[in-house]
């Protein structure tokens, strides 16, 4: 049996989680209020949805632009938004309250949901998200791997082809050095502010940006590899 004192520190731990709780809940649905992209991993069908700080009787109010429901189809029955568990999943919600599709978040203002048969869903702050796109798009084309002398090494071209979820194609061109020949890049993509070169072997080169055209390698060496626009 318990005793009395455990009872009394149970019930105190108790009042303590209710309002940390209600406190995180609200904290989440005034940092909630704004634009959001809704998008599939790849980006390849988008929708904006403005989430609004006015109650109804059924949750928050929302707005969808409106190709939301062609690019999306599950959208048309999202009509407003709440939050729920334990003040953790920003839920799209129908007219009767159910969940349309629920996020959790996955790393600072990036939201991930999953809906059955049909996949994972990006739930992300719109002007990030067009500043990543925005970023990508700059990146497509051929550029030019040279060491700290100069001397060029290898050519290679990124594409927006997907290869697989957040990634993309990347192709090697003839006449490439040894060492680029032998990790071959398959795939890239850029994160957090890095971009990525990955091979089928599972390797993976960094690059950081030294300015918008130029890319170097990380750890940086004596001899250091550089990614420069193609001529």
């Amino acid at each position: 049996m318990y005793s009395g004192r455990s009872i009394i520190l149970v019930a105190a731990l108790l009042a303590l989680a209710s309002p940390l709780s209600a406190q995180d809940a609200s904290t989440l649905k005034k940092d909630m209020v704004g634009q959001w992209e809704l998008a599939t991993t790849d980006r390849s069908k988008t929708c904006v949805v403005t989430l609004k700080g006015d109650t109804t009787p059924l949750g928050m109010k929302l707005e969808l632009e409106p190709g939301c429901a062609a690019a999306l189809p599950f959208t048309k029955d999202i009509t407003a938004w709440n939050i729920k568990g334990l003040g953790d999943i920003v839920r799209l919600q129908d007219a009767a309250s159910q969940p349309v599709i629920d996020f959790t978040e996955v790393e600072s203002g990036i939201f991930e949901g999953l809906r059955t048969n049909e996949g994972v869903y990006i739930l992300q702050n719109l002007a990030a998200a067009r500043s990543l796109a925005k970023s990508m798009d700059q990146m497509i084309g051929d550029w030019s791997m040279v060491r700290g002398n100069g001397q060029a090494v290898c050519g290679l071209t990124l594409t927006n082809t997907e290869a697989a979820q957040d990634n993309f194609q990347v192709f090697l061109k003839p006449k490439c050095d040894p060492a680029v020949a032998a990790f071959a890049p398959t795939q890239w993509r850029l994160d957090h502010g890095q971009m990525l070169l990955m091979s089928s072997k599972g390797e993976t080169w960094q690059f950081e940006a030294d300015d918008n055209a130029q890319w170097r390698k990380v750890p940086d060496s004596a001899d250091p590899l550089i990614m420069i626009r193609g001529q």
